[in-house]
């Protein structure tokens, strides 16, 4: 199901493969990472986890934070204030994280009305003192995901990603949008060269990453080493890996057959089942079934029915039966094409 593609060194970790899957709040939780592992992406990231929530042992942030016994472990921290992002750090790697990333990139806005997120990208001074902290508290590779900057008259990207590998910051991320752009208009690939000038570990671009095509295209525009899948795996976790193996071999990436996509829900979904508890696991599941119902759509009158049923049983057998149905006789493959 995997296929290897170029080694990446952050720190002393090797990456077995150039394509991540995103950190998404309320996405990558770890049923979804452990299946986008296995199908090949190099990095998945953790949901943003609050560097003080960490410490307070509060249950859905530990979950957030949560260590699997395959592949790396990426715990993403967000906070304002270093004594807590270090500690914060601390606790990730006590609890398994082979890498922690420092989010500056958030552009939510009650991410940023708390200075967190992107908003540290408009006080680069205070900005460091996170870094530093996150650095001198852990034995772990540290990187750190931003964006171009808080607007186009702020475009600081590259000073941000200079400052943080003299730091001690093994690899950065650049979403190649401004926050104020939030997720609207077109990544801007060729505005991360910048960056890829202004440092020598690896570079990850962000952004309107969908298929091969455009991880060539993103990677040659920005001299980046690596590339990062996020809204384009919704529905689709084997994307990222399927990608790898793309750029390794030459061509599109070749989406899983019927089966393949099949099993792999289903398996996503018994991992939220056994993750969550029934109860919220079935809650959590709807927007990943939804989501790959639309990637693999039906035409036919039974599609409204079918959808319904797996979108609102209270039984996980219920919700099987209608995934089953779903991907019988009059479901589409044609836009899977990852």
């Amino acid at each position: 199901m995997t296929a290897p593609a170029k080694e990446l060194r952050v720190g002393g970790v090797t990456v077995p493969s150039p394509v991540f899957l995103a950190p998404m709040a309320g996405i990558t939780d770890l049923p979804f990472r452990r299946v986008a592992r296995r199908y090949g992406a190099g990095l998945t990231i953790s949901e943003m986890v609050a560097s003080e929530t960490l410490l307070d042992g509060h249950p859905e942030t530990t979950a957030r934070a949560e260590a699997d016994d395959e592949g790396l472990h990426v715990v993403q921290l967000a906070g304002r204030e270093a004594r807590w992002m270090g500690e914060g750090a601390r606790a990730a790697e006590a609890g398994g994280a082979d890498i922690i990333d420092i989010n500056m990139g958030c552009p939510a806005k009650k991410v940023v009305s708390g200075y967190s997120g992107s908003a540290l990208m408009r006080d680069l001074d205070h900005a460091l003192t996170l870094v530093e902290a996150v650095v001198g508290a852990v034995r772990v590779p540290v990187t750190l995901k931003m964006r171009l900057g808080w607007d186009d008259g702020s475009i600081n990207a590259p000073e941000l990603a200079r400052r943080a590998e003299a730091a001690g910051v093994a690899m950065v991320t650049v979403h190649a949008r401004t926050r104020n752009q939030f997720y609207k208009g077109v990544a801007d690939w060729s505005k991360v060269r910048a960056v890829r000038a202004a440092v020598s570990i690896p570079l990850v671009v962000n952004g309107d990453v969908v298929d091969a095509a455009s991880a060539r295209e993103a990677l040659r525009q920005s001299g980046a080493d690596a590339v990062m899948v996020g809204r384009g795996a919704y529905g689709r976790p084997w994307l990222p890996g399927r990608i790898a193996a793309a750029l390794v071999a030459g061509g599109e990436a070749k989406a899983p057959d019927r089966d393949e996509i099949l099993g792999s829900l289903k398996a996503q979904y018994a991992h939220m089942l056994g993750h969550y508890g029934e109860g919220l696991g079935l809650r959590m599941g709807r927007k990943h079934i939804g989501w790959t119902f639309d990637a693999v759509p039906r035409g036919d009158a039974t599609a409204p029915d079918i959808r319904r049923r797996a979108l609102t049983a209270e039984a996980p057998e219920a919700v099987l039966e209608a995934i089953d149905e779903w991907f019988g006789d009059g479901a589409s493959f044609e836009r899977v094409a990852a």
